[in-house]
Order: C-alpha cells, then structure tokens, then sequence
C-alpha cells in the first residue's frame, strides 16, 4: 500500500488531499473482507427473521378459539379470503404492538388483562353453548347447504375471538414483544418474520380446510366437528375464570 500526496491543494479543506494506492493483493483482501461482512450480516438477518417465525408459529399453531373458527370458515367455504386476511392483519398490529413496547404497559397493569379475561370468558362458553346446540340440535342437516352468514358477522365474531381472548395479549404482544426486543437494532426484523408466520398460517388453515369439504359432507361429520369446537371453546372460556 502506498499514500500519495496530491500536489493540487485541497481548498474545501484547507490541506492537501491524501490518497491511497492498494497494491492489487490488498485491493483483493478489502474487497473479501468487504463481501464477508456484507454476507454476515445478511445470514444475521435472516437469522433473526426466522427466529421471529419460528416464535410466532410456535404460539399461533395451537388449539384456540381462532383456529378453531378460521377452521370451520374454511370448510364451510365461507368468507375465507376476508377471515384469513383480518386474523394475519389483528396479528400485525399486535405484533407491532409489543415491538413497539406495549407488551411492557399490559405487564405494568394486569388490570386490562383481567378484564379482557372475564369478557373473553364469558363469550368464549356463549359462542361454545352456541356450537353445542348445533352439535345437538342443527338448524340445517349440512351447514354447508345454509344460507352463508353476513360478512359483517362473521368478521365481527372474528374480531371478538381475537381481541376479547387474554391469551392474544400475553402470548402476541407481551412475549413476541419481548422476544423482538431482545435483538435491539433487529427487532423489526424479527417482527417481519412473526407476521410472515401469522399469514402462512391463517392462509394454510383457511384455504387447506376447503380442501378436505368433501370429508364433511355428511351431517354426522359436521356435529362431531360442532361438538368438539364447543368443548375448545367452553374449556377455553372456564380456563379463562378459574386461572
């Protein structure tokens, strides 16, 4: 390596401009040290985005009242597109929500939890007495052959399993939260891959149940499905008061 001196003074700067000349065995050497930091910090990021995948489907895919329901959307083939997309952008927001540092307020008062709880609970075994009474008494042989439900209900009741249940908070916004947080500068990173996962997984259960319809096309089918989204629900619901 030589540093050369320019004869031509440096006005802007008031001295004269220094330069320097790698030999080309050097010029290799930076630009190898340069392409291993830059891939470095690319396999970090992806590092870090796949965590937050991993994290996220690890809580989401489990039995809950909302996987329940996007489940019976997909197989009656009702809504589909427009549950799948509000569950994937409710978990966005909660996502962004504990990144954000949320998640620190809700642990700071456990009086909003408490009270979403007993809200949760109580719609929870509603909406289980509800999927009981179909298991038992349907109001239509197939419910695939009823009339489909508004939008604006089923949307509503989507919004209600995923805001009014306790398990959103802590689980989403307070632990994703503090997850994220724990990788500092890439804790948007982080969150990218929590949401990826949230999509990937409402979209697999939404449209993969449409796949299976034909395994419900008998009554018998549909109540044994009712009956067992009413035990969830109701288990969930008195989890819910007895914790």
């Amino acid at each position: 390596m030589a540093i050369y001196s320019s004869s031509a003074p440096d006005r802007s700067r008031g001295h004269d401009e220094i330069r320097i000349a790698y030999s080309p065995e050097e010029s290799l050497a930076v630009l190898l040290v340069d392409s291993l930091l830059a891939s470095t910090l690319v396999s970090t990021a992806y590092l870090v985005v796949l965590s937050g995948f991993a994290s996220s489907l690890a809580l989401i895919a489990a039995i809950g009242a909302q996987n329940a329901f996007v489940l019976r959307q997909g197989i009656r083939g009702e809504h589909v597109l427009p549950v799948v997309a509000l569950c994937a952008v409710s978990d966005l927001v909660l996502i962004a929500a504990g990144i954000a540092g949320v998640g620190a307020l809700i642990a700071a008062h456990p009086d909003i939890v408490t009270v979403t709880r007993y809200g949760g609970a109580a719609f929870l075994i509603g909406y289980g007495l509800f999927a009981a009474r179909r298991a038992v008494r349907p109001d239509v042989l197939i419910p695939t052959d009823a009339a489909p439900a508004r939008l604006t209900a089923v949307l509503a009741t989507c919004l209600a399993l995923t805001f009014l249940n306790p398990h959103v908070y802590l689980d989403t916004v307070v632990l994703l939260g503090m997850l994220a947080n724990e990788h500092q500068d890439s804790r948007w990173l982080f969150g990218v891959g929590a949401v990826t996962a949230s999509a990937v997984w409402f979209a697999a259960l939404g449209f993969g149940a449409t796949r299976v319809r034909h395994w419900f096309a008998s009554a018998r089918t549909w109540r044994l499905l009712d009956a067992a989204i009413a035990v969830v629900m109701i288990a969930l619901g008195v989890s819910l008061l007895i914790r």
